[in-house]
């Protein structure tokens, strides 16, 4: 928001510069004032900004994803009601501002370097924007000069994705070598290392897409290999490192809710700023009964959160059984910092006060918090003053240790400085600095029965939670081809009987009970959920697995669908129409 208040002031400025009646307006003055000074090229580049997400992009992310449950299935996954008609998406005039300053940033007064550095970020944003692209349709085409209303190539068909993601590789390759900013301490801007960071997404990204989807399927290693050189570099050259200050209590979820970006850690931020009038909603789509999604973690993925020696949760004889309040603890210090549990507190009017699920909220029990702020003060409207990252370090640290794991070439050493160093930040004692040798049959078989490497499982595994709700999980399940996993139950926490108040938080307060039949004299301050089979002369979407007790299920009446179509959204019926080339993906 700051960067596109700049832009409208520059442009104000150079509209507005004669300011005398008898000077003559030269008619390149628009044009002049940016490409033939180092401040205009700055001030263009600033409206590229656009393309990278917003805040609230980011924290709603992982909205459709294979462990959130929520208020209503996507029409993505129900049969029928999703098509060309529906799809969106398809818009292109980013590209054109990008591809205008490209092909103008020529001006000889400025120095090589400097024209090589700005259309470095230039480069960026265009790999950014088709990188999007290609994920979303695949097939699109490929555009790298502005382009003029009646230009005959606006009407072409689409370029292979192969080719395309090379066009992306050769972009980001150039804004690697020629972006001279290092450092940024606001977070916002993009550096040589915000490159790296991205290219490491991106390549990790293509390498295992055309590994899985056998689309040019020799040329996998190349990608993978690429992303591994790009996480090493900023690795070994960024001067990043994961944030411990605060414990492993407190560590993890402060980059979630600080109000300025956690330098160590965070690569790439969408900050606030509250002189700008720049908030987010988070709170306010995080805690809302009827604004926002009310997403829920789902217990097949929260029971993937190891034990804090290093062993999985799964092997604990009765986990099946265990009730919210004892299968929570002695786990992976992440899980009280992405979910409501035990320990957490509110701030209501400056007291804090205990706070366990909510079910005007949660669906499943697992109620998350790790975007939200702890005073209900921001519970309301857009008024969030905590950061949203969009690159972090850890991630990082995963694309290297997958790619190496897809190579085979992970070793102890690696394990350690990646996994192992982010399940010490997370107070995990064991395993933490050897490779693991065992797979782990919980994970194999509900998650990647294809996968028997015990490596690459507990790699895949360390991303799910590390990156839980950051908006990346749908694009990993694309690119593993494991798109099947949106179809999983939405379950949620043990229940061990009917009318049986629960104490979630262990606070000596009652907070829920389950019933069939409403009880004559319902406890003071609890909540009453009815889990009977029909509610209001249909299906009831909540209900207990086994009837009078088990897990909670919500919306098992809905089907989700998950074809091979899905792995693309279909070319909108509005765009396909005035360019018929484009043709459709298939399936659609």
């Amino acid at each position: 928001m700051k960067k596109q208040l700049l832009w409208l002031i520059f442009f104000c400025a150079v509209f507005s510069s004669c300011e005398k009646l008898d000077q003559a307006p030269m008619a390149t003055a628009t044009k002049e004032a940016v490409f033939s000074s180092e401040k205009g090229l700055e001030l263009y580049a600033n409206s590229f900004y656009d393309v990278l997400p917003s805040a609230n992009d980011v924290h709603r992310g992982d909205a459709m994803s294979d462990y959130a449950a929520r208020t209503q299935v996507p029409d993505f996954l129900r049969a029928g009601a999703f098509g060309p008609r529906q799809s969106s998406g398809w818009n292109w005039d980013q590209l054109r501002n990008i591809n205008y300053f490209i092909a103008n940033c020529n001006d000889p007064s400025i120095a090589p370097s400097v024209r090589a550095h700005y259309i470095g970020i230039a480069r960026f944003f265009r790999a950014w924007f088709y990188f999007d692209k290609v994920k979303r349709f695949g097939n699109v085409p490929w555009i790298n000069k502005p382009m003029g209303v009646d230009d005959p190539a606006l009407f072409n068909e689409r370029d292979a994705r192969t080719m395309v993601m090379d066009s992306v590789l050769a972009d980001l390759n150039y804004a690697c070598a020629n972006i001279n900013t290092t450092n940024d301490n606001t977070r916002s801007l993009i550096t040589k290392y915000v490159a790296y960071a991205f290219k490491s997404r991106v390549c990790l990204y293509e390498g295992t897409y055309r590994k899985y989807h056998d689309v040019m399927a020799n040329t996998a290693d190349k990608w993978l290999t690429e992303a591994v050189s790009a996480s090493g570099m900023v690795m070994e050259n960024g001067g990043f490192n994961l944030n411990t200050a605060g414990g492993s209590e407190n560590a993890y979820r402060q980059l979630f809710i600080n109000p300025t970006p956690v330098t160590s850690e965070i690569i790439l931020s969408a900050v606030v700023d509250p002189n700008l009038n720049v908030f987010n909603d988070a709170n306010w789509w995080w805690t809302s009964a009827t604004y926002g999604a009310r997403v829920s973690l789902i217990r097949t993925f929260v029971n993937t959160y190891l034990k804090l020696d290093g062993t999985p949760f799964t092997s604990t004889p009765g986990y099946e059984t265990m009730v919210f309040a004892d299968e929570v603890k002695g786990r992976d210090k992440r899980l009280q910092q992405t979910i409501r549990t035990g320990n957490y507190k509110r701030i209501n009017g400056g007291a804090a006060e205990p706070a366990p699920p909510i079910f005007s909220y949660t669906y499943t029990g697992y109620q998350p918090i790790k975007w939200t702020l702890d005073d209900m003060f921001y519970d309301g409207g857009s008024r969030n003053i905590n950061s949203i990252s969009i690159i972090r370090y850890a991630e990082v640290l995963l694309n290297h240790a997958e790619a190496k794991a897809e190579l085979g070439t992970m070793t102890d050493a690696d394990w350690a400085t990646t996994i192992g160093a982010l399940r010490k930040r997370a107070g995990i004692s064991g395993g933490t600095e050897a490779k693991p040798t065992t797979v782990d049959s919980y994970l194999q078989a509900n998650y990647f029965p294809s996968i028997s490497d015990p490596v690459l499982l507990e790699v895949r595994r360390e991303r799910g939670i590390e990156l839980a709700l950051e908006g990346l999980r749908f694009d990993d399940l694309v690119r593993w081809r494991r798109g099947e996993l949106m179809e999983m139950e939405w379950n949620g926490f043990y229940v061990p009987a009917l009318n049986q108040p629960i104490d979630l938080n262990e606070d000596g307060v009652l907070d829920v009970s389950f019933y069939k039949t409403m009880p004559a004299n319902p406890v003071a301050g609890v909540t009453y959920i009815n889990v009977s089979e029909t509610i209001s002369g249909g299906v009831n979407p909540q209900q207990l697995s086994e009837g009078s007790h088990g897990k909670l299920t919500w919306l098992n009446n809905i089907p989700r669908n998950w074809e091979d179509k899905h792995y693309l959204y279909p070319i909108p019926e509005t765009d396909r129409l005035m360019n018929p080339k484009l043709g459709q993906n298939p399936g659609w």
